[in-house]
């Protein structure tokens, strides 16, 4: 049914991802989609972040953040399915969905774990993808 699929994984709360990435891996296994696992880095190069950081810092914090992804893949991700992995920098629902644009992504399997004050105050990252993304989206909430 779906071809293929964009799992954003917060690497702060990979606890949260473990239901989507299971829901995420069956439906691979059942329709023979491609995976995608993205994760979005703090915003650099907004004008604030930017004047702490010099360029060859934020370069080494995104080779770091690769890294920890690649990790996260490794461990959780079953050796025959090879994921494409995207590290984005910037807001994290504008990074997802212009990943999802950019390489036609067709389901977004995505981890809710906002808290009910940080939604009031903040919007949860889900609901702004939810609310904007062309494609069909499962918003995984957390075991109770």
């Amino acid at each position: 049914m779906f071809k293929k699929i964009l799992l954003p994984v917060d690497l702060e709360h990979s606890d949260a991802a473990k239901r989507a990435l299971k829901l995420a891996l069956e439906e691979v296994e059942r329709s023979g989609a491609e995976l995608y696992v993205m994760t979005v880095a703090p915003g650099f190069g907004m004008p604030l972040v930017a004047s702490f950081f010099d360029q060859e810092t934020v370069n080494k914090a995104m080779k770091v953040i690769a890294q920890h992804l690649k990790d996260y893949v490794k461990t959780h991700v079953p050796a025959d399915i090879k994921p494409k992995l995207i590290v984005a920098e910037g807001n994290p629902p504008e990074q997802i969905l212009k990943q999802a644009k950019k390489n036609r992504i067709d389901l977004i399997v995505i981890p809710s774990h906002d808290s009910e004050m940080e939604q009031i105050f903040l919007g949860s990252v889900a609901a702004k993808v939810v609310r904007h993304s062309r494609c069909s989206v499962l918003v995984v909430k957390p075991a109770s």
